[in-house]
């Protein structure tokens, strides 16, 4: 069945790295764009990256340029997304999602997405 099952999130002290991994089984993961979204308690869920695994284009949110990169390995079905100079206002439960590469909508709006993963925590300390 279709499933995105992430890892790699954890604890780090502020200017430290964490990458997170996500990998897709059940759908032509060739063929989808992949995102990952991030969501702290009380705030609304937040587009952070994707890319679309096809042709490697990526998009990333204004808070993250420059920090966080997004790539993908499609022989394993894997998309990852490298962060590094890690602050507290990263600390939030970071998803996966995908939706194929047709789909309507802005990349890195949540409500595009169909394919959901279950969530790794991020936690940053100062």
């Amino acid at each position: 069945h279709v499933q995105l099952v992430e890892s790699g999130g954890g604890s780090v002290q502020a200017g430290g790295s964490l990458t997170l991994s996500c990998v897709g089984s059940g759908f032509t993961f060739s063929t989808y764009c992949m995102a990952w979204f991030r969501q702290a308690p009380g705030k609304e869920r937040e587009g952070v990256a994707s890319i679309y695994t096809s042709g490697g284009v990526a998009h990333y949110a204004d808070s993250v340029k420059g920090r966080f990169t997004i790539s993908q390995d499609n022989a394993k079905n894997t998309v990852y997304l490298q962060m590094n100079s890690l602050q507290p206002e990263d600390t939030a439960k970071y998803y996966c999602a995908a939706r194929p590469e047709g789909a309507m909508g802005w990349v890195l709006d949540s409500l595009s997405y169909n394919i959901w993963g279950q969530g790794t925590q991020v936690t940053v300390s100062s």
